[in-house]
Formats: C-alpha cells, structure tokens, sequence
C-alpha cells in the first residue's frame, strides 16, 4: 500500500490533503494512509490556541477545526503523533489514543495500531530529561512551565514501548533518535543547516529514548519530523541471537510550505488477509495493563522497574495468555470503534470568541477503552487532584522541581545525555518571540520577486505546477557488524513533494533555520534573520550570511526552554 509520510503538519490540513489528491491526479497513484510526524496542531477553537507554546500574537485557528466540526472529512485514513506545538489539551484528553475527528487517528503518549497489518508505532512529544522522569501532572489553565512541560516525553512511555517484543513496521518521534545522522549523507545535512554541526560531531544532537527505542524495536521504517529538513538514513542493527540483521530505513521531512520538502510517499507490502479497517494492536494493549498501575501524574520525578533487586517485577512483555485475555475483552473484534464525539464547541469564524477558556472535559474514547481493558484516564484524575497511588498530584514543595530548566544538575538514565543545555553556540540565536515575528514578515513579503533559496532564485513555476525535487537516495547501510552478504535494499518510494506552487515566490523558503519548535538539544538551530545582500553579491565580503540583529538584549540571557521554540 502507498503511505504518504507529512513532517511537521502546524495545521494545514487542507494544503496537505490538496497536495495528496494534486500527487494522486498527477502520477496515478492512490494514496491509502497519511502519516503525520508531529506539530499537527488539533485546535478545535480560540481556547485550544491558549494551550499550545507560541506567542499569543501568532496563535492561529488554520484547518482542523473544519474536520473537527464536521465541515470537512478527512479525505484519507491520517495517524499523527504530537510534538511540541499542539493543542496540549486536546490531546491530554486521548493518552492513549483516539480519534480526533473523523478519519483522523491521534496515537496517545505513545501507542501502536494496526493497518492492513502494518503495526504502526509511535512516542509524542520531545526529550527533555528534567521532566523524562515525572509523571503526566500538567492540566489547564497551564502555566509558563507546564504550558511546554506537557509535551515532553515520560519515562513510562519509553518503558512501554520497550516492552514490545514483536516485530514492528513502523514508527514515529517528532525528534530524531540521536545518532541517526551518522547513517545518512551528513555532509548534506551540515551544508542545510550549518548550526547542527557541533552537535551532530560529538553526538548529542536528538533523543536519546528515541536512540534506545530504535535499537530495541528495529522497525523496517522510522519517520520523523521537528528540524524542518529532508534527510535520509539506513541503519543496519546488530543482529539479535541467531536471526538475520534488521534495516531500519529512516527519513525526516520539512514542514508543510510550498517548495519544501514536506511529503514523501512511500510503498509498504501489506499483509494479505488483514483487516481493512484500523484495529488495536493486542500485545500493546497488553502492555497497558500489565504497566497500568506504574502510572504517575506528579511532578516528582521516579525510577522505572529494573532487575536490581527494588522491585518485585520489572518485566511486563505480554504473553501469548495476556493478548488472548485482550482479544476476550473486546469480545473478539479489535477493530478501532468509530466512536468519535465533538467535547468542546467548534470554532465558528462568524462567531469568534477570542476570550474563550482553555477547556479541560473527559474523552467519551478514553472513558470506553478504559472501562474496557480497566486503565486509568490519567487526565481524569490529574483534573480532579487526584493520584494512581493515593498521593497529592500537586505539592506546592515541589515547585523548585517543576521550574527546573536544565538537565545538568539533575540524575539522567542517559550518561551522555545534554538535552537541556546546546554545546554548541550560536552568537546570533534569537528568541522565540523573534522567531515567530521573523514567521510574520515573510508572510507579509509573500510577494518580494528577490525571495531566494540558498543564494539562489526560486525557479519560475507556472501556477499549478508543483515543485518536485529528485527521487530520494538512499545511503548504504551502516553498521558495526559487516555480513558477508546483504540483499539489496528497497528504495523509499516515489520522490518526494512540496505543494502546487504558487504564482509568485514564496520568500518562506528562502530560510534555512531550524523549526520555531526546536529543542534544547539543537538550540543553537534558530531562523535566521538575513540582510538582502547576503548571498555574495558585488561589494560583500563573501559568502557567509551577515545576521541582522533585531533587538540586542536578548543575546545576553537566552533561557532554556527558550529553545524549544
């Protein structure tokens, strides 16, 4: 079947759903599953924008709220993880997955489905290690700390995910796993983005969760999004006992503007027999009860289950019994019901209410699955105070520990991790308040004919043309172990796609920085503000883009979190 894979989604359904049908009408192709990496944005009305990490001024409604309402159905069956600018409580509402609007599949915290027998897996959110070890504590009206902490990934996620033991398709991170850039052409990824190169040489550039997870599950594929660039990697594992050595193909996409690299279609074999619908996957649902009760919404961090004589049992891998029991609870049928209901009102452009709260209500969805397989609505009980073990959700003398903004005075399960501090640095990174006003100019200047893309003029496209880059190479696998022999891989599929272009140039390419989403791990990656000049023309000094310095306060102190976004 043919899956058409999104980067980072920031709410353009319809431009993305237009440019699959546009791909679809123009190469004959039928498109049977969108996989979206992150940043979707399900903002449903003006309270929902007050819960995503963006300045107030640039909070903006875009499409979903159309599919949410029932305007607009998804025109194919789409999965989507989160990332760092959602809707956090919308998506609190579904921890463990659910539908958003019709047709449209939020995987939870984490979460595996099944598609025509593909499992598809993936972690929301990015790595942070001073909150990896917390429980889900966040509820609205959030506050400057929990407004960002909510999307960072917990510890209890990794733990789940880690249980698996079947083989697995594909997964998705909105953050890349560290170390995959040594698996690609990474050259080609410097020259894109310049700033990644202290990181990507000493290897601390992404998730190391994302890192381990991608070694113990060794899926065929692996999507992700967050740095706003096309590039692909093929890793060969270590082989497991005495079975053949696993490939993981990997590929991370651009966000959704005309002439970026934002969608690739790729050729998956489906499994014959299957269902056609998408189903529960019955050993990760396993999972889930079997790790129910190690479930934490404090804000204290804690320790998972290890084998080192703490704990009565740290292996929760399920058992043939165990998926038995989960295919008993749903009375045989593990098709996902289509039981989608609206919680909130939707957003009507001829009714604004621009002072609306931030809405915090219980999930029809979460509610059935939880009565069904006996889990705990984690966003239930943290709205309520309450807590899985008994103790108080919110201690007021824990709020040293929730305002910590940095990873290096804090214990870390990874020795090497320096999430929350760059080691590289950029004199000219500006603040997310700047990035987001550098966002709005370009919009302004949509129609500036000199908008150039690295040093070079935008191509002069007929309008209803689309832009389309040449088809995807896929680098040799590397790997410590060298059989003898491998058989030749598949290439990833047809090549990749950037929207219809438009009439006129859009200046938005012109940038090569880094998503306003971007982690403290890269926090050096910044959109850059250039002088016109910058491409070497007559009378420069060179080639090296000159960064025009909005306000010069903000290069004194650059917080933390700031490099999130």
């Amino acid at each position: 079947m043919k899956i058409a894979v999104e980067g980072c989604c920031h709410g353009e359904l319809d431009k993305i759903y237009e440019t699959i049908g546009y791909l679809e009408k123009k190469e004959g192709v039928k498109v049977d599953l969108l996989l979206c990496c992150g940043d979707f944005q399900a903002v449903r009305n003006e309270g929902d924008m007050k819960c995503m990490a963006v300045p107030a001024k640039y909070r903006t409604m875009q499409t979903f709220y159309k599919y949410y309402s029932g305007e607009k159905k998804a025109p194919v069956l789409t999965i989507f993880i989160g990332g760092n600018h959602e809707a956090s409580n919308h998506l609190q509402e579904l921890p463990y997955g659910g539908w958003v609007a019709p047709n449209i599949y939020y995987l939870g915290y984490a979460g595996v489905v099944r598609y025509r027998g593909v499992r598809i897996g993936g972690l929301s959110g990015i790595f942070k290690s001073h909150d990896f070890r917390k429980g889900h504590h966040e509820c609205p009206p959030y506050n400057p700390d929990t407004l960002r902490s909510v999307y960072h990934i917990r510890n209890i996620e990794v733990f789940k995910l880690k249980q698996i033991q079947m083989p697995i398709d594909i997964v998705m991170s909105h953050d890349w796993p560290r170390g995959i850039y040594h698996y690609g052409s990474t050259g080609e990824l410097l020259r894109k983005k310049k700033f990644l190169r202290q990181e990507v040489e000493s290897n601390t550039l992404g998730s190391p969760a994302a890192e381990e997870l991608l070694a113990h599950l060794q899926p065929s594929y692996w999507f992700s999004a967050h740095l706003h660039v096309k590039f692909a990697a093929v890793m060969q594992h270590q082989p497991k006992g005495n079975s053949a050595p696993r490939v993981t193909k990997f590929l991370s996409l651009d966000k959704c503007l005309p002439y970026r690299e934002f969608l690739q279609i790729v050729d998956v074999p489906e499994r014959a027999g299957s269902s056609e619908g998408l189903e529960y996957d019955p050993e990760w649902l396993a999972i889930l009860k079997a790790t129910n009760s190690l479930q934490r919404i404090t804000p204290h961090p804690w320790n998972i289950p290890e084998n080192n004589g703490l704990h009565d049992r740290w292996d929760f891998r399920a058992s043939e019994a165990d998926m038995m029991q989960v295919v008993e609870d749903f009375s045989g049928d593990l098709a996902i019901p289509d039981n989608f209901s609206r919680t909130v009102p939707a957003y009507d452009p001829n009714k604004p209410q621009p002072h609306a709260a931030p809405s915090c209500s219980t999930n029809p969805q979460t509610t059935e699955l939880c009565a069904t397989l006996g889990l705990t609505d984690l966003y239930a009980l943290v709205t309520q105070g309450g807590d899985v073990q008994g103790s108080t959700a919110r201690d007021e003398d824990d709020d040293e520990d929730r305002r910590s903004v940095g990873s290096a005075d804090e214990p870390s399960e990874y020795p090497t991790d320096t999430s929350g501090l760059s080691n590289s640095f950029n004199p000219d990174e500006i603040t997310i308040e700047d990035e987001w006003e550098e966002e709005g100019e370009e919009e302004e200047g949509e129609g500036n004919s000199k908008a150039e893309i690295k040093g070079d003029k935008l191509p002069d496209v007929a309008a209803g043309d689309t832009c389309t880059p040449s088809r995807l190479i896929l680098p040799k696998p590397k790997s410590d172990f060298s059989p003898k022999s491998l058989p030749d891989l598949m290439n990833l599929p047809p090549p990749s796609h950037s929207t219809p272009a438009l009439s006129h140039a859009h200046p938005a390419a012109e940038r090569e920085g880094c998503c306003e989403g971007e982690e403290e791990d890269a926090a050096s990656v910044r959109i850059l503000k250039r002088n016109s000049d910058e491409s070497g023309e007559p009378g420069s000094r060179g080639t090296t883009p000159r960064i025009k310095r909005r306000n010069q306060v903000i290069y004194t102190a650059v917080e933390d979190e700031e490099g999130e976004d």
